[in-house]
């Protein structure tokens, strides 16, 4: 997998490229990556867990994976994967629009239990485990269509979406699908207005993590105080802007180290850091080597080949 392609806080997936819009990725952490930063997407999207233990963050709640768990990531869900501790993880990426499995025409189908995912009104369960009731029969939803995608036989497309209906009718039939609002409506909304404030958050620093930010832009950009954009930022994501942006910056400074032979002091700048003895001491902090060492160890085979 190319580490870039999560490159983005709002993935940008370009589905136009595809004949048929439900892609997977195998990834595994920390061989392709240490982690992916928290990010939003309009596409639905299931972590399938193939191997080991890992750390996926759904709306800033942290679950901690093994083999089997299928992680249910819905439309506009903040949501982040990491390493645990020392161990590694292989996982298969699954994302797709829901849009996928809509008609043309008014159809109850997509009107009375796909559309309120689309349109984040209900959301999944967070993660199905093995050793609950639904899991083999949704897992093996899954399982064939990856095993239809190895063979492509004519007419795959309506294979595949035969399984995702049933995979959704599977996650009604066993209520594993929930109205958030259902329980507590008013903690509900407070909740919804702090996660689209953090999403405007996340797309703004996307747009400009290369360029000069300060929390009075910041600010700005959501429409806070700076005093309440500290204290905002600090409360949902547990650390100071500051401190935030400069592992965001680390992070793509590190896939920028990997994907291009780009000169350091060309990937510190494109990552955000005007200071190149700044950029190589966090750097350093961060990873433990020096960003030189950092490419030399963890670049691919291909590129070691004498051309």
């Amino acid at each position: 997998m190319n580490i870039i392609e999560y490159e983005n806080y709002q993935e940008k997936l370009n589905h136009h490229s595809s004949p048929f819009p439900y892609l997977t990725y195998p990834c595994s952490i920390p061989h392709d990556f240490t982690q992916v930063p928290l990010h939003w997407h309009d596409e639905i999207e299931f972590v399938y867990i193939k191997k080991g233990t890992g750390m996926v963050a759904v709306d800033f709640s942290n679950l901690e994976v093994t083999a089997g768990d299928i992680v249910f990531i819905c439309p506009g869900q903040l949501h982040a994967i990491a390493q645990l501790g020392q161990h590694s993880m292989e996982y298969e990426n699954i994302i797709f629009p829901l849009s996928l499995l809509n008609s043309r025409q008014s159809d109850t189908a997509w009107e009375n239990w796909l559309a309120p995912i689309a349109l984040r009104c209900h959301h999944l369960i967070a993660c199905l485990h093995p050793d609950m009731l639904p899991y083999p029969d949704i897992s093996s939803c899954l399982d064939q269509i990856d095993e239809i995608r190895r063979t492509f036989p004519d007419a795959y497309e309506l294979l595949i979406k035969g399984k995702l209906f049933e995979l959704f009718y599977l996650l009604h039939h066993h209520n594993l699908v929930i109205a958030p609002g259902s329980v507590d409506p008013v903690r509900h909304r407070s909740q919804e207005k702090a996660l689209e404030k953090s999403r405007q958050i996340l797309k703004y620093m996307e747009q400009h993590y290369q360029d000069t930010l300060s929390i009075k832009k910041m600010a700005e950009a959501v429409g806070f105080s700076q005093s309440h954009f500290m204290k905002f930022f600090k409360n949902t994501f547990g650390t100071s802007f500051t401190a935030y942006l400069n592992d965001y910056r680390l992070t793509m400074a590190s896939r920028l180290l990997l994907a291009s032979e780009d000169s350091i002091l060309t990937v510190a700048a494109e990552s955000g850091f005007e200071n190149l003895s700044y950029f190589n001491r966090r750097f350093k902090e961060r990873f433990g080597i020096t960003p030189r060492e950092f490419r030399q160890q963890n670049m691919p085979e291909s590129r070691d080949q004498p051309r």
